[in-house]
């Protein structure tokens, strides 16, 4: 490092080394913590998050951690972080809404079709007919959704993504292949295993037939769909690989945020307690002290155990958000006869991956953070976005809009990694507090931002996030990726129940 860049933040120990990166040490001989973020974004990392942050990377096993500008404090560890490790698995830097993911839908429609209120308002309808909000809600709720049986549900958690699958749902099946995983495998590689453990789950399983009528819903809180604006950049490398991924300027989209909602959250929590007897019954110390960074090492049947369930759980969350794309395009052309549409891409940002590190394989837990892997990486052989790098699909707040980026080399830093959106500044309770119901309600109506709520959730509400474009101007300056797209809504499906990640 240059003695020239080095700033030093005695308040939190964060250690700058340019204009967006930064070290976090641990103490001892343990790798620091690499911290993405600009001056301003580093400012927001409260003491409990750099602590969770600290304690993932002393726990066994881990290798390399990820502070990404998005961070702040989750459960174990802060969401927004990456965390690599070889030969251990952690639930908690996956999170209990396993497989939480972003899918993007391109639509033939012009931005003048939307540009009507009554034509918004009808496809809001349309959209909530088919597509239920809230935790808890499912298929009963939505007159005009797809109706999914228990044995249905079955072949969704062992298959994924499957031809079979999508072909029972009505999911184009060639939007598999825009997928980042489009069906996991269990412990062993293989779907028996998985079909074997929910076997086994089964007797276990509280209202599993219930749960799965949750295919195609949004959960509460920061879920949502939101109708958007697609705008290009200026340079002619943007507009290039935005066309490549298939979107179209001015023309609009639809982003939707969810995960595998009921059925992903017992699952995980089920996990969570499972390894947390174990720890009090063998009496093993716990990662700073720290109930939810409880761990499995590979090859134990309690590692076999989560990845088995991790997988049920993220196939769930792949069909969920195929389907939602596909009752959304349903919703579409009920209201505006004719209009077509494609999937851009579908990526997560709660997953733990195989993936290879340092030359060997480890597993990379991605907790509120997404995958960034540049063209010519060779996870993304054999893909569509070979030569381009895939599709970043980065969430802001409705009024900043959202982001469409591309990973850059540069994304080694982060273990091929980057934010998964703006991060929360102000926790519930404290946006709650802090913040005006009339002043949020009048900024949307300002903005021409309908959405399906009579009060927009304030909680959820754009003052609660980190500032976007800061958010950005880290990514960009870190070297991690480059923006290709600005995502502008037009309106927003939300619910106003506590969030579901």
């Amino acid at each position: 490092m240059s003695s020239q860049t080095i700033e030093t933040k005695p308040n939190n120990g964060i250690i700058a080394d340019g204009e967006a990166t930064a070290i976090l040490p641990t103490g001892g001989k343990h790798k620091p913590i690499t911290v993405i973020g600009t001056e301003a974004i580093r400012g927001t990392f409260d003491e409990l998050c750099l602590q969770q942050a600290i304690n993932s990377r002393t726990a066994p096993g881990v290798t390399d951690l990820v502070l990404n500008p998005d961070a702040h404090c989750g459960y174990g560890a802060p969401v927004g972080c990456v965390m690599v490790s070889p030969t251990h698995v952690y639930p908690g830097p996956v999170g209990v809404d396993i497989k939480c993911s972003m899918s993007l839908l391109q639509t033939s429609l012009p931005a003048d079709a939307v540009i009507d209120k009554p034509t918004r308002r009808a496809l809001i309808n349309a959209i909530c007919e088919r597509t239920p909000t809230g935790a808890g809600r499912g298929q009963r709720n939505a007159p005009k959704s797809r109706r999914v049986d228990e044995a249905l549900g079955r072949r969704v958690l062992v298959e994924g993504a499957s031809r079979g699958v999508c072909e029972a749902l009505g999911i184009p099946p060639e939007w598999a292949e825009r997928c980042e995983d489009s069906a996991h495998v269990g412990h062993d590689d293989s779907t028996a295993s998985l079909a074997l453990r929910l076997e086994k789950l089964m007797p276990q399983m509280h209202n599993f037939a219930g749960k799965v009528t949750q295919l195609g819903s949004y959960g509460g809180g920061n879920h949502f769909g939101e109708c958007e604006v697609v705008e290009f950049g200026e340079d002619d490398r943007s507009r290039r690989v935005a066309d490549a991924f298939g979107l179209i300027d001015g023309g609009v989209a639809f982003l939707s945020h969810c995960g595998s909602r009921g059925i992903g959250h017992q699952l995980a929590t089920g996990q969570f307690k499972a390894l947390q007897q174990k720890f009090d019954r063998w009496d093993i110390p716990l990662p700073g002290q720290d109930r939810e960074l409880v761990y499995a090492p590979l090859g134990t049947p309690e590692a076999d155990a989560y990845l088995d369930d991790m997988a049920l759980g993220a196939n769930f969350a792949t069909v969920n958000h195929l389907l939602i794309n596909a009752l959304v395009l349903e919703a579409f052309q009920e209201v505006i006869p004719g209009v077509t549409g494609r999937l851009v891409y579908f990526i997560s940002h709660n997953i733990a991956r195989k993936e290879i590190v340092d030359s060997r394989p480890a597993w990379v837990h991605r907790k509120g953070a997404t995958r960034a892997m540049p063209a010519g990486h060779h996870a993304l052989a054999g893909t569509p976005f070979a030569e381009t790098g895939h599709p970043i699909l980065l969430p802001g707040n409705p009024q900043a809009g959202s982001a469409v980026m591309v990973a850059d080399p540069g994304a080694e830093l982060s273990c091929y990694s980057v934010n998964h959106g703006a991060g929360r500044q102000l926790g519930r309770k404290a946006a709650k507090r802090a913040l005006d119901q009339r002043e949020v309600d009048a900024s949307f109506d300002a903005a021409d931002i309908l959405s399906n709520c009579r009060q927009y959730p304030i909680d959820e509400a754009p003052a609660a996030y980190k500032d976007f474009d800061e958010v950005l101007r880290s990514v960009k300056a870190a070297g991690l990726a480059s923006e290709v797209a600005r995502l502008k809504a037009r309106f927003v499906i939300k619910d106003g129940d506590k969030a579901d990640d």
